[in-house]
């Protein structure tokens, strides 16, 4: 079984933090692993492994308009079911 099974992956438009700011926020405030954050003041693309991420999908879309977003049950597809 996976410690986290939701691979979590977002797009954050006009997001007022940096990548560096945003991935410390994250790893201190959300229980999770494989934390990916990249981008700039326009972009920021998120991806990270989480067993909540409606919150952390409720935090970044308060730092901008969040878009392209996936989330992904993991635990499913290791047991060959649709995730």
């Amino acid at each position: 079984m996976l410690e986290f099974k939701f691979d979590t992956q977002l797009l954050i438009e006009g997001c007022q933090m940096d990548e560096d700011a945003l991935n410390d926020y994250i790893a201190e405030h959300f229980e999770g692993d494989c934390l990916i954050v990249v981008g700039d003041e326009e972009v920021m693309k998120l991806h990270f492994h989480t067993n909540t991420p409606w919150k952390v999908l409720e935090y970044c879309a308060s730092l901008g308009e969040i878009y392209d977003i996936v989330v992904e049950n993991m635990q499913r597809q290791s047991e060959d079911l649709h995730g």
